[in-house]
């Protein structure tokens, strides 16, 4: 079974793109809820510090709240608890993380993943999770590059609290340009997935944009342009 419309024909030589988004996409939960659940519970971060996205959390999963308010109070907590941990400490942490869940993917997109590698496509991973976490996930996942969000470390090895260059991670469609250009790629034949609104910039570049599980406002915007919706629920994978 092909994921795909087509694959693209051998032309100047550049490699196509398949980019993705990873939490909610790739894998089946946040790569960054689960680093701050794991820090909370081995007393690296204080277990106040789930006060501070707990309600918003609940809303969520009652379906009485924005899953992006939720997340961002997660990132609020993370980053407010941050300051001061050593890289090493934190880093062993994520690595758990990924040696123990990098299977927990979807079914759809691990396919898919598998389908375009084996194609010749250079895959990009762009999550807003931090980068030390992404990166080794991705790695996990055969991907060629990943871009994540990155936490500054100062001369001593701790995190200083800071964020470095937020403003072009969290833009998608400026990451997948950079790449483009110092990689040496094409958006011909070019596939993009994502889950959210924060995908459109990116999905909106490429030839074949799957809005894969997508939220209320990603699936408005691909169904008003006619974009693949794949949804994947229990074991089954269907179009919508």
């Amino acid at each position: 079974m092909s994921f795909i419309s087509h694959i693209p024909e051998a032309g100047d030589g550049k490699r196509p793109v398949a980019v993705f988004d990873i939490d909610g996409t790739v894998f089946r939960s946040s790569l960054l809820i689960e680093l701050v659940d794991r820090l909370i519970m081995r007393g690296v971060i204080p277990e106040e510090a789930r006060t501070e996205y707990e309600e918003a959390q609940m809303d969520w999963q009652d379906r009485n709240g924005d899953y992006e308010v939720y997340i961002r109070q997660v990132i609020n907590a993370f980053i407010k608890n941050l300051k001061g941990l050593p890289y090493g400490d934190v880093a062993d942490i994520a690595g758990e993380i990924i040696e123990e869940k990098r299977n927990r993917t979807y079914q759809y997109t691990r396919d898919l993943i598998k389908e375009l590698k084996a194609e010749g496509y250079f895959l990009l991973a762009i999550s807003h999770s931090p980068k030390f976490i992404v990166d080794g996930f991705a790695y996990e996942l055969g991907f060629d590059k990943s871009y994540g969000t990155f936490y500054s470390t100062g001369a001593s090895g701790r995190f200083t609290g800071e964020l470095e260059d937020e403003h072009v991670i969290m833009n998608k469609s400026a990451i997948l340009l950079r790449a483009i250009e110092k990689e040496g790629l094409t958006l011909t034949g070019s596939v993009g997935v994502g889950d959210t609104e924060s995908d459109i910039s990116m999905l909106d570049l490429v030839e074949e944009p799957i809005a894969f599980n997508p939220n209320r406002g990603l699936y408005r915007h691909a169904q008003q342009h006619g974009w693949k919706t794949i949804v994947e629920r229990k074991d089954v994978i269907y179009e919508i």
